[in-house]
Formats: structure tokens, sequence, C-alpha cells
């Protein structure tokens, strides 16, 4: 399959993956926007950055994680099935891999403390829990119905040090925390890292977040290697809201045969149902009317509650180089339910979206009998536990 040289490479200076991308932000942030740039081109061709960023995954966030053969799933579907198994990372996601990255090019550059949006809550726990770790302070900004929603991790984040702010504007969700969070670093970009936690926002960041995820890729290449005869899984599938387990995993293997499929909220597609449009700073799909006004997303799963995508997968989905396709809320419980009672594995709600894709699509042209299916397990499913019970009685 034909590649343009830009997909999952260097942006370059203006942060365009395509049509997409860019900095659109206001002029007050433009400065912190180049020094991170700056900062992060620097700390990345620094091998004792990259050695310390390396030694403190495994140490600490428990890298490598291992990729799983899911037996009975694959008996049932006629496929083999293997799964990434990010939930088993530190802090229950791959939301660790940024974020101690993102920390540590933080405290390289003197700041003292770190901002962050979340929606289902794993990317500011794994933020408070790095916090922590380097003795940064640090305050997230979360939906109010999120909050509602996911309150063990709010717990979790405030018995970390982190201070949790409700977001109770618009629609009380990630895209509303995420507004809230570049509000308050327009005032603190001096002394404030804003730690996005997924592929999108102003450049770098798109490009940042998917670099710090590339292990994801990197490891299950390498684990896909020794499991599979072929070396090579047929097809490699994660779910998409912002994108950023999908970087990360897509990295690996952009330069092989491997079909890419990225699986996103039904109700909050924004490749499938959106348009090219400008938001939180970046250029790409997304929800929206004839008048450019934003739409509300929905999903099960808050972390997919977004209205758009970061601008690589729009570029990757032009290219035709990866296919982007959805599930709907209904899809993704039955999924969690056959992942947890096949294989003995609870998987976040935002994970299920892709292993939903694979239990429709096995056995058809999209996924052939006796093909081989990775699937990144993006995170673990606990958070859920008390909304998936109200939801299936």
């Amino acid at each position: 399959m034909t590649q343009t040289a830009s997909v999952l490479a260097d942006p370059g200076a203006d942060g365009r993956f395509g049509a997409f991308g860019g900095r659109y932000v206001p002029e007050a942030l433009i400065p912190a926007c180049r020094s991170l740039e700056r900062e992060f081109r620097s700390a990345w061709s620094d091998s004792a950055f990259r050695e310390h960023l390396t030694r403190t995954l495994a140490v600490y966030a428990g890298r490598p994680t291992p990729v799983t053969p899911a037996a009975r799933l694959s008996a049932e579907l006629g496929v083999t099935v293997l799964l990434k198994r990010e939930d088993l990372a530190h802090t229950g996601s791959h939301k660790i891999n940024n974020v101690l990255g993102q920390a540590l090019l933080a405290q390289r550059r003197g700041c003292t403390t770190l901002l962050a949006e979340t929606g289902a809550g794993q990317h500011g726990v794994a933020t408070a829990t790095v916090g922590a770790l380097l003795g940064l302070d640090v305050t997230v900004f979360m939906g109010a119905k999120d909050v509602e929603r996911q309150a063990l991790n709010v717990f979790r984040m405030e018995l970390l040090g982190a201070k949790v702010v409700p977001v109770t504007s618009g629609s009380q969700t990630l895209a509303d925390a995420t507004s809230e969070a570049f509000r308050h670093w327009v005032g603190q970009s001096e002394t404030a890292h804003y730690c996005i936690g997924s592929v999108m926002g102003p450049h770098p960041y798109p490009w940042m977040v998917r670099e710090f995820q590339r292990v994801i890729g990197e490891e299950a290449r390498g684990q896909c290697a020794q499991l599979l005869p072929a070396g090579i899984p047929d097809v490699v599938v994660a779910c998409v809201g912002g994108g950023s387990n999908a970087a990360g995993t897509f990295a690996g293997f952009v330069g092989t045969s491997a079909r890419l499929v990225g699986v996103e909220a039904a109700g909050g597609a924004s490749i499938g149902n959106g348009s090219p449009g400008i938001l939180h700073g970046f250029e790409s799909y997304l929800l929206q009317n004839d008048d450019g006004q934003v739409l509300e997303a929905h999903s099960v799963s808050a972390g997919l509650d977004y209205p758009g995508v970061g601008p690589e997968h729009a570029h990757l989905a032009d290219s035709g180089r990866a296919t982007y396709v959805s599930a709907d809320d209904d899809e993704v419980l039955a999924a969690m339910v056959k992942l947890a009672r096949t294989e003995g594995i609870l998987g976040a709600l935002e994970s299920c979206h892709a292993v939903a894709w694979v239990l429709r699509a096995a056995g058809t042209d999209e996924l052939p009998t006796s093909s081989t299916v990775l699937v990144t397990l993006s995170g673990r499913g606990d958070k859920d536990a008390a909304q998936v019970r109200e939801l299936l009685k």
C-alpha cells in the first residue's frame, strides 16, 4: 500500500499531517507551544532523556506489557485474537506512557505544575500518579457528568494529591474539560505544563503524544513476531476517541502489510460523520452543523465522548492507510461481557469498542476466518463496573 511521507512521521515546524493539524491558539500561547516544540525536539534527540524514560517505564509503569492470546475467544470466532495488554500497565491504562514522558519533559523545562483534562479519568489518574512521583502539583479538569459516572477515578486522583475541578459548562464532558484546561494554561504557561492526554491539541502535542505512545506498537510488533508464524497480524485494531492508544499501536505497524482499523463510538464518530474544522488548537474532522457549531458527542464510555479526532488519524483515513469504523453502546456492553466471560479479562468500555468490532467482523470479508487480529486493550474496566452494573440491570 502506498504511503505518504507524513504518515506517522515528523510533521515539521507547521505541525501538519496532510491537510490536518496545525497550531490554532491564542497569541498568548504561541510562545509556549513553540518553546515546548523546541524542548521536545531536544529531549527526544537526547539519549539520556530517552534512557531515563525507558527505565522509568520499565521499573515504575511495568513495561513491557504482554500480548495475550485470547484462546477461547479465538476458537469461538474462528480467527486468532491477540490482546496487547495496556490494562496491565501501572494505573490501568496506556495513559501512563504519555504522562511519564510529558512530566519528565515538564520537569526538564523547570515547570512546577501539571494541568490535565480527563474524560474517563484514566489520564487524570495517570497525571496525578506521576505528579506524586515527581513532586509536581496537579490540577485535573473533568466534566461534571464524568465526575459522576467515574466517581472511583475522582477519588483515586484526590487520594494521589491532585485537585479535581468539575466543569459545568456545555455538555459537561471531555470537550468542555479540555476547553477549561486551555483557559487556565493561558494564565500559567510560564510555570505550568498542560499535559494533554491524547493525540490532539496544537502542534507539537499530536506528534509528541504519538511518540510517547509509540512504545505500544513497537513492543507489539516484536511480540507478534514471536507469536505468529507470519510474524505480523493481518489486522491491527484499537479504539479511537482522540486516538492516542491507536496512534501508538499503529506506529509499530504502519510500515507493514497489516490492515489498520480504528473504532470510534457511534455517537462520536468524527471521521465517519464529521467534516473538517478547528477545535482546541488543531484542524481535523469534527462533529459540527452546517454553521460550523461543534455538536455534542455521545458514548457509553467517557473517554470516547469527544466531538473530534486527532489530526493524524484524519490524515490516515484520507490517505487510505487506516480504516475507521464505529461501534454502538449495546455492542460495546456485549463485548465487555463476552471478553470477561471467555477470557477472564475486564476491559475498559473504551477498549471494548475495538473488541466489539472484532466480534462483528469475524468471519466476514473484513476479518475472514483463520485470519489474525491484534487488539490493543487500552485499559481495564474496573473504573466502569458501577456504571455497567446499572446499564445491565
